[in-house]
């Protein structure tokens, strides 16, 4: 089974796939503003989603995790699943959304091959997720968490970024939430993007205080899954659920970095956080491409760094999360 190793001896089974950079949201940590198009080219079309995915399984991509923007914007979502769960080599299929279609459509991409689902929530208090996501659509997103549930995926996530002053006190809550459900809330520490410096000056928290925490109340730290993502989970014997936290700062957070990203515009990104990108696009238009793809992906992964640029507020050239998906 082919395997994608990078010179520092890191392998790659995780792909990132950004289906759009168009999102309905206006979070205060990444468009506070709302989406604004800019009129380039528009995004990965499902045919070269297609050639795309094919050329990742055949150098060793096992998990694919489409994200956006907003990924529920696109209305062939469904059809774009099921393409991506039927490729030769996929294993697993993930997404990542701010749920607020989830009622209409989660049980629609479960059945087209969905296997594991992330859905953005930064408060358990309606008042304040409306504060932080600009919309009023926590009932939508709450009750549509409840439907994934009794669906039968493979894992249900939450994702709540950590925020100074804004939601960084609603740890117990959380633990009430997690008691009697099999879900996993994964928080997340804010990280400096290119036009965020002064929100991340007021709002950054620091995610190892609230790891602290839970070593103090009995937590425990689980083992990391090989295609698992960057967060340390926690479990407890009185709770069902369990709480991870992604701590892009903490001491060799890249160490253990086994995925890759690609824009909804085609280019090849070797770090959330890199100077550059790679266009893989002009490799989408024809089957006939198919190995110069392979050949590319696998080339271009040496000039992989062994880590972000972060603690020297080297953001690189991803100007918000939403651009390429966090």
């Amino acid at each position: 089974m082919a395997t994608l190793v990078d010179g520092f001896g890191r392998t790659f089974p995780y792909l990132r796939l950004s289906l759009t950079e168009a999102c309905n949201y206006r979070c205060s940590y990444c468009l506070p503003d709302g989406y604004q198009a800019d009129g380039r080219p528009t995004f990965l079309t499902r045919d070269e989603i297609c050639r795309l995915v094919r050329g990742f399984a055949a150098v060793g991509m096992r998990k694919i995790r489409l994200t956006g923007g907003e990924p529920s914007l696109r209305k062939d979502l469904p059809s774009i699943i099921a393409a991506v769960s039927s490729t030769p080599g996929v294993q697993k299929i993930a997404l990542t959304t701010n749920g607020c279609l989830l009622p209409k459509h989660v049980g629609i991409w479960r059945k087209a091959g969905l296997t594991a689902l992330n859905v953005s929530l930064d408060s358990l208090q309606p008042a304040r997720f409306a504060a932080i996501t600009g919309h009023d659509r926590f009932a939508e997103v709450t009750d549509g968490v409840e439907m994934a549930l009794r669906l039968g995926f493979d894992a249900v996530k939450l994702n709540a970024v950590l925020l100074r002053g804004l939601n960084d006190d609603e740890l117990p809550q959380w633990c009430d939430y997690l008691r009697q459900r099999d879900i996993v809330i994964r928080f997340i520490e804010l990280m400096r993007t290119g036009d965020n410096k002064a929100y991340f000056e007021r709002h950054h928290y620091r995610a190892d205080a609230l790891e602290q925490q839970l070593l103090d109340a009995g937590w425990t730290q689980q083992a990391r899954a090989a295609d698992a993502g960057p967060a340390r989970e926690y479990a407890h014997p009185d709770y069902r659920g369990r709480i991870g936290i992604i701590a892009p700062y903490s001491k060799d957070f890249c160490a253990g970095c086994n995925r890759l990203r690609v824009t909804a515009r085609g280019d090849l990104r070797l770090c959330l956080f890199g100077d550059f990108g790679i266009p893989l696009r002009p490799l989408l238009q024809s089957d006939a491409d198919h190995d110069a793809l392979c050949a590319r992906i696998a080339t271009q992964l040496g000039l992989k760094a062994a880590g972000h640029g972060l603690h020297q507020g080297n953001t690189g050239i991803t100007p918000h999360l939403a651009s390429l998906g966090g």
